[in-house]
């Protein structure tokens, strides 16, 4: 018999998980095509080190909101920095990134350091709870990467400029609230690197597909062998990835063959 309790626990996940992969699968892209591969960790950490102040902070914890508006803020921050040196050390870029990622994981780690809960909430900044969000949590993520969808719809050359670490920063500050800092890096990277030596018309579709098989897998193998969910979605994300670029080359070959055949 089915267990509706598990599927009312895996329908929101699983759409949180659709919502992240629907603006990522794009931005992805992109940051392979720049070669900053570290931003969205780097982004992704610093938009924790805001919502850690927020939870720190007596004074800001108290004001509305303020687990939303202090990690965009630093987010926000964040990607304008990054998007400075963008024009002025491009050959080190990456470099500085990967330095911007460990000083934000270290000043993360420092301010918790006394906390009595710090370790924890550290764990669930990092690995996310996906499993846990409830449909209600969904409602400012899905109007904000419908939003970024839209503007990338009517202007896509927004993302070869500056706007895209804007946009960037925007979608990762929602991200890492609902599914950790892990998770949105590797729904950043892994599907966009499954299709990155495809240039076929279907290459986002099949760079979804691959995130969709990931998400799926991970939390029905979470939710029945009781393993944390954003470590199972990351391998699981892996694993498809890994599957898709040992396939498709395999499959392409045959389809070539056989449209070869037929023409002949």
């Amino acid at each position: 018999m089915f267990d509706l309790d598990l599927l009312s626990i895996l329908l929101p996940a699983f759409a949180a998980g659709i919502l992240v992969l629907s603006t990522h699968v794009l931005l992805g892209s992109q940051v392979l095509k720049r070669g900053i591969i570290f931003i969205d960790l780097a982004i992704a950490q610093v938009a924790a080190l805001g919502a850690i102040i927020a939870h720190t902070n007596h004074d800001i914890e108290h004001i509305p909101y303020a687990t939303v508006w202090m990690p965009a803020l630093f987010a926000l921050m964040g990607a304008g920095f990054i998007a400075w040196l963008s024009k002025r050390m491009a050959d080190e870029l990456e470099a500085i990134i990967g330095c911007f990622y460990v000083l934000s994981a270290v000043a993360a780690m420092l301010m918790l350091s006394n906390d009595p809960h710090g370790a924890e909430m550290l764990k669930q900044l990092m690995s996310g709870q996906i499993l846990w969000v409830n449909w209600s949590q969904l409602l400012l993520p899905a109007i904000v990467s419908l939003f970024v969808l839209v503007i990338i719809a009517l202007k896509p050359q927004l993302l070869d400029g500056v706007a895209f670490y804007l946009l960037f920063a925007l979608v990762i500050t929602l991200s890492v609230e609902l599914v950790g800092v892990y998770l949105v890096f590797s729904s950043l990277i892994l599907p966009a690197l499954a299709v990155n030596k495809y240039s076929g018309k279907g290459s986002w579709a099949l760079a979804y597909l691959v995130g969709f098989i990931g998400y799926a897998l991970g939390l029905v193998l979470s939710a029945t062998f009781d393993l944390p969910s954003g470590a199972a979605i990351v391998a699981t994300l892996a694993l498809s990835t890994v599957l898709f670029r040992f396939l498709h080359p395999l499959l392409f070959k045959q389809r070539s063959i056989g449209k070869a055949e037929f023409n002949s």
